[in-house]
């Protein structure tokens, strides 16, 4: 469908074409509007759409738009913060009615949340929360706790005992510190895991790769390796296999297609599913809410679930159907 936003954003200037989508939601429909009468549109800012677990948050986006009679407009800032900003302030020149934000990184995470707050255009931040801007709500996994869960899993299954080594995430955003934090908490009553090295991969598998192999080198009684991300236990597992193949227990985190296969077919050991779909859908309500002038929870934390390489049946429904 050819709408007005298309026609506009072909001859928009060359930063914001860089990453920005258009998809119109709920075109079949007589369509949502705000209480003066104007449809309501929401633009969807994510951080990077290469990654499954932002995509599925997109769909689910807009699948809830499409069901609300919402139009969506959706940005790919692909990892950059700076397109980020402009994207944003472009939803900001278009005055659409709220803002679904995932930031692209934490330096200057705030900038998009302060320049909408002007505007008087409220924000609903998912996954990641500026701490000098959070949104109006911020949808999230309940970080703390799922990786607690998963640390005590891993503790069990080594007796107590282990040489772990970290891959983090992109260092001072939301989930990596949060993660950090709740795996701690779990190796605080674990004396005998030792942490003998970390080093951010910044959430990708190649990074990963290289990242492990280097720690393998300089350690190479690892038996436990902690990707802060599903790609990045890929990445550890492939590091294994490419040094020595010994048996190493590898943990991943997201649930995200990829991981899911992986926990399946043992590649991986263990993750910690995100219930994407239903934070997609609740970003949508929770806009709607405020956009309607009612008041909304500051957080909202949802829990994940822990999927071991035994849980084949659970692994299958969550790949027929996401949580």
């Amino acid at each position: 469908m050819k709408s007005p936003f298309r026609r506009m954003a072909t001859a928009a200037v060359a930063v914001l074409t860089l990453a920005l989508g258009a998809t119109a939601c709920g075109g079949e429909t007589a369509g949502t509007t705000t209480a003066d009468g104007k449809p309501v549109t929401i633009g969807l800012s994510v951080a990077n759409l290469q990654a499954d677990f932002f995509n599925q948050i997109k769909k689910s986006v807009e699948a809830e738009g499409k069901k609300q009679g919402v139009k969506v407009v959706v940005a790919d800032a692909r990892g950059d913060a700076a397109t980020q900003v402009n994207q944003i302030q472009d939803f900001i020149s278009r005055q659409v009615s709220a803002i679904i934000y995932i930031p692209a990184g934490a330096t200057a995470a705030g900038v998009p949340v302060k320049a909408a707050a002007r505007a008087n255009i409220p924000v609903i931040t998912v996954d990641r929360n500026p701490s000098d801007a959070p949104g109006k709500s911020f949808i999230a996994t309940d970080s703390v706790a799922a990786a607690k869960t998963l640390g005590e899993w891993a503790i069990e299954q080594k007796d107590g005992k282990g040489q772990l080594a970290v891959l983090q995430g992109q260092l001072g955003t939301t989930p990596q510190v949060d993660r950090q934090k709740g795996f701690g908490q779990a190796l605080a009553g674990a004396p005998g895991v030792k942490v003998v090295s970390q080093q951010s991969a910044d959430w990708a598998q190649d990074k990963a790769y290289s990242v492990a192999q280097d720690m393998l080198q300089a350690h190479p009684g690892i038996d436990i390796f902690w990707g802060q991300a599903d790609a990045m236990a890929l990445g550890a597992a492939q590091a294994v296999k490419s040094v020595d193949h010994k048996k190493r227990l590898i943990l991943g985190f997201d649930g995200d297609f990829a991981g899911i296969k992986a926990v399946r077919n043992g590649t991986i050991d263990a993750t910690m599913v995100q219930q994407t779909q239903k934070m997609g859908r609740l970003s949508v309500t929770t806009a709607l809410d405020v956009i309607n002038g009612k008041k909304v929870p500051a957080t909202q934390l949802q829990p994940a679930f822990l999927l071991t390489k035994n849980d084949t049946a659970k692994a299958d429904q969550y790949i027929k159907n996401h949580p």
